[in-house]
């Protein structure tokens, strides 16, 4: 059976650390899942990922759905949440849930959205109407670096004070979870203190009851971008250059196909093709 958002939350409860990979395709997802993976995100960096948009704000909602339902067809017991892209909730509540309802439809079990405070009515919004949502509070990838740049959140007293208040807003809002992106160790380590549901890190220190990062990411599979707080567990990137590039050779040179490759007639078959043709 695929984990709940109650499991989720009964696992903080049980001091249990939570996994959780961004992942976009059937094949990559059903190999994170396979690997015991708790959350299966699927984000709207999928645009940069997958795409090669420079940022996360062109992502549509049909481009999303098409990587929720790759996603949800893959997980066979982690629970798999939705990222909503950029101007498919902040516009109004009524697009917020239809939205949400549309990944749901696709195959999601919950939705993400990025805001602090502001973002309150929205997420009661959303969960009253049944649907799950994880909050996304810190660096958010959709609006932070508009005006920000890519910057460490909560450095300063005021900047901190402001984290720790959206947290517990979207906690009362009714958020199952809240992704803490880029939020400096300090501060996320009293947030995840001060609220009972999980907090999920994101380079913001080991203090959080989850960590996520990106499949491609820490398999050296996406080399636009290497931030400093991604954990880099293999180098596919090399491997793959390297096996394109012996596969481009072998073609070449005539050593693929070789007789293990191809199908053949049988001989007397053959032999009256030959006497035909």
């Amino acid at each position: 059976m695929s984990r709940t958002v109650k499991d989720i939350v009964d696992m903080k409860k049980a001091g249990k650390k939570i996994s959780v990979l961004t992942s976009y395709d059937y094949a990559l997802a059903s190999l994170c899942d396979k690997a015991g993976v708790d959350i299966l995100l699927v984000g709207d960096s999928a645009g940069m990922v997958v795409l090669g948009y420079e940022n996360t704000i062109p992502v549509t909602m049909e481009q999303m759905e098409i990587f929720v339902g790759a996603v949800s067809r893959a997980k066979q017991n982690a629970l798999v949440v939705g990222d909503l892209p950029f101007m498919s909730y902040q516009a109004s509540i009524s697009d917020a849930i239809s939205n949400s309802g549309r990944l749901i439809k696709t195959g999601a079990d919950t939705v993400k959205l990025e805001g602090g405070y502001v973002m309150a009515d929205t997420i009661s919004a959303i969960v009253k109407t049944g649907i799950p949502v994880m909050g996304h509070i810190g660096f958010q990838p959709q609006t932070t670096a508009l005006t920000q740049g890519y910057k460490v959140q909560g450095k300063t007293f005021e900047t901190a004070k402001q984290l720790i208040e959206d947290a517990k807003a979207l906690e009362a809002a009714g958020a199952f979870s809240i992704v803490l992106e880029m939020v400096s160790h300090e501060v996320s380590k009293i947030i995840s203190e001060s609220i009972d549901i999980p907090t999920i890190g994101i380079g913001s220190g080991l203090h959080c009851d989850g960590q996520v990062l990106v499949i491609h990411d820490i398999l050296g599979l996406y080399e636009k971008l290497k931030p400093k707080f991604v954990k880099q567990y293999l180098s596919l990137s090399n491997d793959v250059v390297q096996a394109v590039s012996k596969f481009k050779s072998d073609v070449g040179s005539g050593l693929f196909p070789a007789e293990e490759n191809w199908f053949s007639m049988e001989k007397e078959e053959y032999e009256k093709l030959k006497k035909a043709f």
